[in-house]
């Protein structure tokens, strides 16, 4: 899966620095290209299978010997741990609501460690994808939420959501830095020039 490129991730940017000319509000954007290695899903369905499928042809056919059993257990284990490792195939044994609430959890860590909670004003906005887990979320601090209810920014996210599944990255991020701008200046006006928080995308290989 390929993250931005620096041309691409310099758009962004200059996106953000348009927007933030307009509005009191912080920006922050960033790009993971997962939320979480899923370590143990793989071995988790690897061992089911591996149990249940030979254990069911000894006992259809009959055919099997206690030794061979336990030899195409742990075969089909090991081949099956293999495979359900390859990122394609991971992405698809994990639930969504697991996917979802990993990203989700990733979203709020990036919120704190960005500072997005220490802007003046409390104006901090984070936009936040996770690539694997096709997740977008904006994440706004108190400032924001006062003047803006969250049911502001569900359009936005499932555009933007959208073309994340299209492969479209870039174009949602412009369009969605854009559509927040939209928003934010005219409940969060440019009172003061200032400029917190760094305006380049923050990407998580």
């Amino acid at each position: 899966m390929a993250l931005l490129t620096e041309h691409e991730q310099r758009q962004v940017a200059e996106a953000i620095a348009r927007v933030e000319q307009q509005t009191d509000a912080e920006l922050v954007t960033v790009l993971a290209a997962r939320a979480d290695d899923y370590a143990y899903i793989p071995l988790l369905w690897a061992s089911v299978v591996a149990l249940v499928v030979p254990g069911i042809v000894h006992y259809l056919s009959g055919w099997l010997t206690m030794h061979t059993l336990l030899l195409a257990q742990w075969a089909t284990f090991i081949v099956l741990c293999l495979v359900f490792r390859l990122p394609a195939i991971t992405t698809r044994l994990i639930p969504r609501s697991v996917r979802h609430w990993r990203a989700s959890n990733l979203a709020r860590r990036q919120f704190l460690e960005q500072n997005l909670h220490h802007t003046l004003g409390s104006t901090g906005v984070l936009i936040f994808v996770s690539e694997a887990e096709r997740y977008v979320e904006i994440l706004v601090d108190d400032g924001i939420s006062q003047r803006l209810d969250d049911s502001s920014w569900d359009a936005i996210v499932k555009t933007f959501t959208q073309q994340v599944k299209q492969g479209q990255t870039l174009t949602g991020f412009i369009t969605c830095i854009e559509a927040c701008g939209e928003l934010l200046k005219v409940h969060v006006p440019q009172t003061h020039t200032r400029n917190e928080l760094p305006n380049r995308l923050i990407v998580l290989k």
